[in-house]
């Protein structure tokens, strides 16, 4: 049973991963302009980051909602059972020992169970492993998530635009450029000691990343032309290695190294969000689907504040730009193919975010770096099959790299000069810091 289960859990964070970039590649293809002539550069796609990030947020959001009706349903389950109220911290788990007090989660009218001094309190893999020595995130502590929050808009409003501008692998495999910030940042930061093999495996991530980002500038992202904007047609014929560095492709190479620059810069703000939350559950716990929920809700608050904002100080003066609000708001109601993947991807990251915690608890997190690392792959081959994008050798090389760095970093292989893997390195994530709660897409 214990083996269907993990099974479960990591389809469906694979599934749930792919299907988050897959889903916001397809809103970025969206016809929303001009879409009945024959040329397609005069087409206007659907280019609104700010509406993306506000919508992430939404379903980060979700996750509170899911934690909540669990806690509901646990307390109910065991009210029957002839158990007062109570809370688990296990989120999902049937184990009826698994149990913390309520006032650790901070939810009002919930009473301490009734148990015999001989039944353990054992706290949930969720916990921060300093549960006896840190106070719960409760009150105005909660407000520090805003933190991350912010860190989390930054980061994402940047590779939404990114993405517009390359393909979803090569948007994906740049991603991985923030275990190079993170790691760094922890040591600064967090005092993090890194082993001799970790500062190498830094090295080969920052070469595969940079591979994969020349292969991007090299042979362009071009977008394909979708049938009615609803579905992938063929991308336009890939140049050759002379070709690519033309005249003709320069304005696609152009927009290409301005994605990935714009990847790569996205990643720092992803790394101190990373490097916050860990510095604040080092301080306090928290259950992570709770700190996911209150990270949600702090940035869907400040981008829908946000959005106004810049459209009276950007948008306005840019009809149909990035912060035109109005402009954005009836593109996402007018057009069934932009409001209908919005919906798509504010439940698979709900579901991913969960997967995600599940996997990590279940299994381990050098495990759920591992199986990101694959979900990369399934992105690439999905969108080499939808025929958004060309096979390129090049990319091939860097993503190889890339594998193998971000594996040798988290001690998933064993470094090829026979030094030995500290343990305490497997407790480490894909982020390269020890607590990683949030996973936007």
């Amino acid at each position: 049973m214990k083996t269907s289960y993990t099974v479960f859990l990591v389809s469906g964070m694979l599934l749930t991963g792919t299907l988050n970039t897959l889903l916001t590649k397809l809103q970025d293809l969206q016809c929303v302009g001009n879409c009945d002539d024959p040329d397609p550069k005069r087409r206007r796609l659907f280019e609104q980051p700010t509406w993306q990030t506000l919508n992430m947020f939404a379903g980060e959001t979700m996750c509170l909602i899911v934690l909540y009706i669990n806690i509901l349903w646990t307390n109910y389950r065991l009210k029957r059972r002839g158990y007062r109220e109570l809370m688990t911290a296990s989120l999902g788990s049937t184990d009826d020992d698994n149990v913390i007090e309520p006032a650790a989660l901070d939810i009002p009218g919930a009473v301490a169970p009734t148990r015999s001094a001989e039944s353990s309190l054992e706290t949930d893999s969720l916990l921060p492993s300093t549960l006896d020595d840190t106070r719960p995130l409760v009150g105005r502590r909660k407000f520090l998530m805003w933190i991350p929050a912010l860190c989390d808009i930054c980061g994402t409003t940047l590779m939404n635009v990114g993405l517009f501008y390359i393909s979803a692998s090569v948007y994906q495999m740049m991603r991985g450029a923030v275990v190079i910030f993170s790691g760094i940042m922890s040591v600064i930061f967090l005092k993090h000691r890194l082993q001799r093999f970790q500062w190498a495996a830094l090295m080969l991530i920052m070469l595969g990343v940079g591979i994969v980002g020349m292969s991007s500038v090299l042979f362009p992202y071009r977008p394909p032309v979708l049938d009615d904007g609803v579905g992938g047609g063929p991308a336009p014929d890939e140049p050759s290695l002379f070709a690519a560095v033309a005249s003709s492709a320069m304005e696609f190479s152009e927009r290409s190294l301005l994605g990935v620059l714009m990847i790569l810069t996205a990643q720092i703000f992803t790394a101190a969000q990373f490097v916050v939350e860990e510095k604040i559950m080092l301080r306090y716990h928290v259950v992570p689907m709770r700190a996911v929920g209150l990270e949600g809700i702090f940035g869907f608050v400040t981008t829908a504040v946000g959005i106004p904002l810049l459209h009276l100080a950007v948008g306005r003066s840019h009809p149909g730009g990035y912060f035109d609000m109005v402009n954005g708001f009836y593109e996402v109601i007018n057009n069934p193919g932009v409001w209908s993947t919005s919906i798509a991807i504010m439940f698979s990251i709900a579901f991913f975010n969960w997967f995600g915690l599940s996997v990590t608890r279940t299994i381990s997190a050098t495990s759920r770096s591992t199986i990101d690392t694959c979900r990369t792959l399934f992105i690439w081959m999905s969108s080499l099959a939808l025929g958004w994008e060309h096979f390129q050798p090049l990319q091939v090389l860097g993503f190889l790299v890339l594998i193998y760095g971000t594996f040798l970093y988290n001690g998933v292989v064993s470094p090829p000069w026979g030094a030995g893997i500290d343990k305490s390195v497997e407790e480490l994530t894909a982020d390269g810091s020890g607590r990683r709660l949030v996973d936007d897409e």
